[in-house]
């Protein structure tokens, strides 16, 4: 059925078609294998040495040695950054900046963005900007005094009452209202 739409596919034009075996192909022969077939290939000793030399372990069995699996160790930079990630005293170091920085008496809560300026100039790490944003959106005294750049709205205005029904109608709309269980 496949080979059919293809020939469908291909007939307007001017081809020829031929066959190549799949074991003179090796690439594609090799990417049309299930990755279960792999364990079956046998590894030279001198790729088995280089792959040790490169601290990169290898589960070998009998005496010449089959591809079971293989697994990279990550090197010592990725551990480091792993063992920061999950270092408790780290990230308190990180929220007593962020508090000095925007509830001292001498920084009277600057934004997210002269707070991040500030910091940068003595202090880095790992996604600092998005920290410091959060650390800022969270602050409830700038949320209170935050100045809402909108123009005021008017004073409402009295409506003339009228003699006669439907002579003027009124509608408000209320918006951003969560959807129901119904999805209305």
């Amino acid at each position: 059925m496949r080979q059919r739409r293809w020939l469908e596919l291909l007939k307007d034009y001017d081809t020829n078609i031929q066959y190549h075996p799949s074991k003179a192909n090796v690439v594609a022969y090799a990417l049309s294998r299930k990755s279960g077939m792999i364990a079956g290939l046998k590894v030279e000793e001198e790729i088995i040495r280089d792959l040790e030399r490169l601290d990169i372990e290898l589960y070998v069995r009998g005496q010449h040695g089959y591809w079971a699996s293989l697994r990279i160790e990550p090197d010592l930079i990725s551990r480091i950054k792993e063992a920061q990630n999950e270092d408790s005293k780290i990230w308190t170091i990180v929220e007593n900046l962020n508090k000095q920085a925007h509830s001292s008496p001498f920084s009277v809560h600057p934004g997210s963005t002269k707070m991040y300026h500030d910091l940068k100039q003595y202090f880095w790490w790992s996604g600092m900007k998005r920290d410091v944003a959060t650390f800022v959106s969270k602050c409830l005294i700038c949320q209170q005094v935050k100045i809402e750049h909108q123009r005021a709205s008017g004073l409402l205005q009295e409506l003339d009452i009228h003699v006669w029904k439907w002579d003027e109608i009124s509608m408000d709309f209320v918006t951003g209202l969560p959807q129901t269980q119904r999805r209305h």
